[in-house]
């Protein structure tokens, strides 16, 4: 059979048309925003361009790498989709997500969250290899002021992941694909856990539609920001206060142990 390539490219054209504009849009945009994320709002650009030029010999250099990542994801993760839901969209930013929504229910299953992930934080942190790897930024385990700036910086962090997610991907696709749209997103977000410990990765499967779940029902991402924030706080919070005490069992005598050191 004979290969037309004028048929060919004409079908081609065609089916481009047919296709939905605003969910190819979504998923293009979504590839270019974490492509800029990954070389430019990353740590490792930090490290190839400011490093040895000015912080090579500041002893807080990791701070100023964290910091440097947690707020410039800001403009690929929150500013640049905005940029295209104003310009291109036409729409609001809350019908993405960015309002409070059903704040009553927002605030109600972000404390049934919590309060359920706690227990599995204080068991999950008894392994020492785990509580090793928290806070990243190990100067935040030595002084208390430089934990309350990294956790600021990761606040902000967990608002970025949290629009581009289930903000601007999730509710920008939920037009065409309705709740399959918790899925499609939660894919990513579990690819880019890769590299963490595992139980956190496959955690991120469930953790992705969870958050997902919550986000449809609230309207709203920001109760996936405090979720989010609040398991990090309390990983960070529990794995510091084993260092400190060098307590990595779960009964009540370690709780009370670990309370003192963090207050």
């Amino acid at each position: 059979m004979k290969f037309d390539t004028k048929a060919e490219i004409k079908n081609l054209i065609q089916i481009i048309k047919s296709l939905d504009k605003k969910a190819v849009t979504i998923f293009i945009s979504v590839a270019a925003f974490q492509t800029i994320s990954w070389y430019y709002t990353s740590r490792r650009f930090f490290r190839k361009n400011f490093y040895y030029q000015y912080f090579q010999d500041n002893p807080e250099v990791k701070l100023y790498e964290y910091m440097y990542w947690f707020f410039s994801e800001l403009v690929p993760f929150v500013l640049l989709p905005i940029l295209v839901i104003k310009l291109f969209f036409k729409e609001k930013v809350s019908n993405f997500g960015m309002s409070l929504g059903d704040y009553k229910t927002g605030l109600k299953l972000t404390l049934i969250f919590l309060i359920f992930m706690l227990p599995l934080l204080w068991f999950a942190s008894s392994q020492p290899d785990f509580a090793a790897k928290y806070p990243h930024l190990k100067s935040a385990r030595e002084y208390w002021s430089i934990f309350l700036i990294y956790e600021i910086g990761m606040l902000t962090y967990m608002f970025s992941w949290e629009f581009i997610w289930r903000g601007y991907m999730q509710f920008g696709l939920e037009e065409k694909f309705g709740y399959y749209a918790i899925l499609i997103q939660m894919i990513p977000f579990v690819i880019l856990h890769n590299g963490k410990p595992e139980l956190e990765t496959f955690s991120a499967i469930l953790g992705g539609i969870a958050l997902g779940i919550l986000a449809f029902r609230t309207r709203s991402f920001i109760y996936g920001v405090l979720v989010h924030f609040g398991i990090m706080l309390g990983i960070d919070l529990i794995s510091v206060a084993r260092f400190k005490s060098d307590d990595y069992g779960i009964g009540i005598n370690s709780l009370f142990n670990l309370i003192s050191k963090i207050f």
